[in-house]
């Protein structure tokens, strides 16, 4: 189907850039001796899954409950949920587990280690159990290395229905790096205390085989990953405007992109209106504090080539509001009425959780074939 049969706004897949962006990835935690865990919530999809990985007996990670049920119904069995558990999902749980999915959960506080083990104890239901780790002060986990992460084990450790598993982080910190060196430095760090908190449970007398790390960033960057037994990634398969502004990628890497419409133009101001606003972007404007900020996205030919200096300087819920960077104009006459474009986005997770599907393509502007996604919890 060529793009001119299409409505828009329509979410585009480059399969090239997509299978090249993973062969970067696998090779290098290959190289280094771990074995990479793909991160499913940016892509929400078991066709690009079973693309990227063969088949679904590959250990995935999964951010929703609903991501969980989905893949486990196309033949998934090692999951990792990878977000703190909350007891009003415990149910949901125990329901996995007794499907003969092996689903691991994740939590960092006693109070949480707690319900679960009385949880799984009035289930009769083992449910195994990582521990997060904070080593970077992003976000979540337990002081790597101390004493309540010893605690929490013990509990672990001594409920019935409980398995400790292991320790895993996510360095997402990274994302606020500005240079290589800084990336590399906090991948060295977050291996560092992973590691070191997996040898504090093991020093308790406490079985720990899993040392799971994850980020794109850390995963490309890491230099070592002695006894690191798995890396965590995601948004490495599509990248996004966020992992170019890191250095990690080039914008001619990103594989995902919105294909839009010119409708209309502003000629007193050099605006070009198109049919994407921020409900075909997302409202994330995560390259706002980069060097260079890319506006809601950052815009090429319907072939996929950029523009240079074009962006979606602003947007309302259905238009979209091309400008050069920092809002100045452009010359509509480049721009003429039913022209299609293509837009990068910012976070690839957040603009891809607007569609249902993504149509394939490989480079030209011919759809391929359309691959489902899923959103939502």
């Amino acid at each position: 189907m060529p793009f001119a049969a299409l409505e828009t706004p329509q979410l585009l897949l480059d399969v090239t850039k997509l299978d090249a962006n993973t062969a970067r990835m696998k090779a290098h935690v290959e190289r280094l001796g771990s074995r990479l865990r793909p991160h499913l919530k940016t892509t929400k999809s078991v066709d690009l899954a079973r693309h990227v990985l063969g088949d679904l007996s590959h250990p995935i990670t999964v951010s929703t409950l609903k991501e969980a049920d989905y893949f486990a119904g196309h033949g998934a069995r090692d999951i990792l949920y990878a977000v703190g558990i909350a007891e009003n999902k415990m149910d949901h749980v125990v329901a996995l587990r007794r499907k003969d999915v092996d689903l691991t959960i994740i939590l960092d506080n006693l109070a949480s280690a707690a319900m679960v083990v009385a949880r799984a104890a009035a289930a009769e239901t083992m449910v195994p159990v990582l521990i997060e780790i904070d080593s970077d002060g992003h976000r979540s986990g337990v002081e790597p290395q101390s004493g309540a992460l010893v605690a929490i084990g013990r509990l672990l450790e001594d409920g019935a229905y409980t398995l400790l598993r292991g320790v895993m982080t996510h360095a997402g910190a990274s994302y606020d790096c500005r240079t290589t060196a800084c990336i590399e430095k906090l991948a060295a760090q977050e291996r560092s205390l992973t590691l070191g908190s997996a040898e504090m449970l093991r020093e308790a007398g406490m079985a720990c085989p899993v040392v799971s790390i994850g980020s794109t960033p850390t995963a490309l960057f890491s230099k070592n990953l002695d006894g690191v037994t798995e890396v965590r990634a995601g948004v490495f398969m599509s990248r996004d405007l966020v992992m170019a502004g890191l250095g990690v990628c080039a914008p001619e890497d990103i594989a995902l992109s919105v294909l839009a419409t010119v409708i209309g133009h502003q000629p007193a101001k050099g605006w070009v209106i198109t049919d994407a606003g921020w409900m075909a972007m997302s409202r994330d404007r995560g390259t706002s504090g980069h060097g260079i900020d890319q506006g809601y996205g950052l815009v090429a030919d319907e072939y996929g080539r950029l523009l240079g200096d074009v962006v979606v300087n602003g947007a309302n819920q259905e238009h979209g509001i091309l400008t050069a960077h920092e809002g100045k104009p452009l010359d509509i006459s480049g721009f003429p009425i039913g022209m299609r474009l293509r837009i990068l986005p910012n976070h690839a997770c957040a603009t891809a959780a607007q569609y249902g599907e993504y149509l394939v393509v490989d480079s030209g502007s011919e759809i391929l074939t359309r691959w489902e996604r899923i959103n939502g919890w």
